[in-house]
């Protein structure tokens, strides 16, 4: 809130952009116009009753205590947003500004006994943040699932990939068996074709499942041709080529930062551990 207080204060102390203002004067030591000020506001009012305030400003001259001109100068604020109140559009965070006697003063202080009305016309409506100098606000992540590991689940011996998805919940990581890739490339080996298979078939039986499939290399210290995401996205591209809708499916490469046991791996079974594709469950 106060980021945009300050964009406010900015803005409307430039005068950039497309803002306009009305002012209105106030009689010393006053926070009710007089009838001549307030036929003027009137007027105002009668021409432009299509138009947006944004905010008022409140301001006085230097005669008295400060506290004393901050009241005064938030009095004003307040009876000019009265008369104007459900006859002229206000912005629904309108904003009320009372500077009181601190600001940039004029020499003439009837010039400082003033309320200033901020505005945009209809022209500008559809650029109101822009103007104001609003991001639109970026919409909320939704949260990262708690992944769990697929031992975790203990999921009966020698179960098959469908019957792990049934028993497994949002967050499940799950070992893809039996894919295999040519040495230092992303093209898959025939070998595979089973286990990809499985995956084809268990994404068309549960079409509601959305997953992530994660790469994973050995034997190096550092994934330096970002293999392990390029493993993933090949799986996507065979099962987008099947028919699987491809915003059901997410890819990412950890390259050797999630190893099963230490690299340099002891033995050829460790890093067959280490070098795998897994997926996690996103949405069930």
């Amino acid at each position: 809130m106060q980021k945009l207080l300050l964009a406010f204060v900015f803005l409307f102390g430039g005068g950039l952009l497309a803002q306009e203002q009305f002012v209105i004067y106030f009689d010393s030591g006053k926070f009710e116009t007089s009838p001549k000020e307030t036929q003027k506001l009137q007027q105002w009012m009668q021409t432009h009753k299509e138009v947006k305030i944004l905010a008022i400003q409140g301001y006085t001259d230097e005669d008295g205590s400060s506290g004393y001109n901050d009241t005064l100068s938030r009095k004003r604020v307040d009876f000019v947003y009265q008369q104007v109140k459900g006859k002229i559009a206000t912005r629904d965070d309108y904003k009320a500004y009372s500077f009181g006697e601190n600001f940039s003063q004029s020499q003439k202080k009837a010039e400082n006994r003033r309320a200033t009305i901020l505005y945009i016309q209809p022209k500008d409506f559809t650029r109101e943040n822009e103007i104001l100098g609003i991001k639109p606000a970026e919409p909320e992540k939704p949260a990262e699932p708690e992944v769990i590991e697929e031992e975790a689940m203990h999921f009966p011996e020698n179960a098959s990939l469908e019957e792990k998805i049934q028993l497994a919940r949002v967050g499940t990581l799950i070992r893809l068996r039996d894919i295999n890739f040519y040495q230092n490339t992303f093209a898959v080996m025939p070998t595979s074709k089973n286990a990809v298979d499985e995956l084809v078939n268990v994404l068309y039986k549960n079409p509601k499942l959305h997953i992530e499939i994660q790469g994973h290399i050995c034997c190096v210290s550092k994934d330096y041709k970002n293999l392990s995401l390029e493993r993933a996205r090949q799986i996507k591209r065979i099962l987008v080529s099947e028919g699987i809708e491809s915003e059901r499916i997410t890819v990412k490469g950890f390259g050797v930062s999630k190893p099963k046991f230490p690299i340099p791996e002891k033995s050829e079974a460790e890093a067959a551990q280490n070098r795998r594709v897994e997926i996690l469950i996103t949405q069930k």
